[in-house]
């Protein structure tokens, strides 16, 4: 299995992701968690995606597609994977296409659209947050991220349906409830 996981930021990709990741053992490859941890460690790419970050902009994409890449070459991306935060717009889905084709892979199979509106993504967002302490989870920049990913990335759906591969899952109730819609939607 082959799968994106679409949804603007707080709808749940990450934690659906990892229980995906349970329950099909293939590896979630966030890029939000890749850059997050390049600047904890502050490496040059952690240096150059931090102040992006920080404003709630999308960082450059030759950065992310590097991360991505280097990611599914590895060996346990080869029988499948989940990926989160990639591609994120219609252009990096193309180069995603042409990257599966020159690594010798599979095309993606489905693109799992978590539906949540802005306002519980804000409240999401917000109450992470408090919890975890993250700088860059304020409001005003969330709801520039929200704005970012309504114009750059809720295009994919498009992109994807396009290719009878969207499969979209209402991102609200219990963790279980929406894990088991995904489940179902997958088939």
């Amino acid at each position: 299995m082959r799968m994106i996981l679409l949804g603007a930021p707080g709808s749940g990709k990450g934690t659906q992701g990892e229980k995906l990741v349970a329950h099909y053992g293939i590896p979630k490859i966030s890029t939000g968690d890749a850059l997050r941890a390049a600047v904890a460690a502050g490496t040059e790419l952690g240096k150059q995606a931090k102040a992006t970050m920080d404003a709630g902009g999308l960082v450059a994409n030759e950065i992310v597609i590097g991360i991505v890449e280097e990611r599914l070459g590895q060996d346990d991306a080869r029988k499948g994977f989940i990926l989160d935060g990639f591609p994120r717009n219609t252009a990096q889905a193309q180069v995603l296409d042409d990257m599966l084709k020159r690594l010798g892979q599979p095309a993606v199979d489905k693109a799992v659209h978590l539906a949540v509106d802005d306002e519980e993504i804000i409240k999401r967002l917000l109450d992470r947050a408090q919890k975890e302490g993250r700088a860059d989870d304020k409001e005003d920049v969330i709801r520039k991220r929200i704005e970012v990913y309504n114009a750059e990335t809720h295009p994919l759906l498009d992109y994807y349906r396009a290719q009878g591969k969207v499969m979209t899952v209402d991102g609200v109730g219990s963790l279980d409830d929406i894990f088991n819609r995904i489940i179902k939607a997958l088939g």
